[in-house]
């Protein structure tokens, strides 16, 4: 029974993502990677609105969305976050029991974020972030997003 063509590409985007998430952080392979790629955005998803992560993980392929929304409890959101310490604290929770330093695995899938998704949401999203988790971003999208009033 051949693959449908919707399903073929959707598993060709996640592999492309957790390539490239690999290369750039430098993972052992694509198990790592998914690792990371999962702790970040479930960290990312509940600190923001509902409203936000919905808005948010519309421009995720639609694996890494599934991957995204996984044990999503938005009654539960956002998170009252106010450092990049707690922000990170809770990404490395969600890596055990792979020993990858939190805040490396952080900027590695916002990097991602940033160049592949749109970056008007990639400004809504930094916009609901505390200056301190701004700051995990990449420079160049902190600087639009201050530019355009999210800072």
């Amino acid at each position: 029974m051949p693959i449908p063509a919707t399903i073929s590409h959707a598993v060709q985007q996640t592999q492309e993502w957790l390539h490239a998430l690999r290369d750039s952080g430098d993972y052992a392979n694509e198990t790592e990677a998914l690792a990371v790629l999962r702790a970040v955005l479930h960290q990312l998803r509940d600190r923001l609105t509902p409203q936000e992560t919905v808005d948010l993980g519309a421009q995720l392929p639609i694996i890494v969305r599934g991957i995204y929304y996984e044990g999503w409890r938005p009654s539960k959101t956002p998170e009252k976050l106010r450092s990049a310490d707690e922000f990170l604290e809770g990404v490395s929770a969600k890596l055990v029991p792979h020993p990858i330093g939190a805040e490396d695995a952080t900027r590695d899938v916002l990097a991602l974020l940033t160049v592949t998704l749109d970056e008007g949401e990639i400004i809504d999203v930094i916009g609901q972030l505390p200056a301190s988790i701004k700051q995990l971003w990449p420079e160049g999208i902190r600087d639009r997003a201050a530019r355009r009033g999210a800072a």
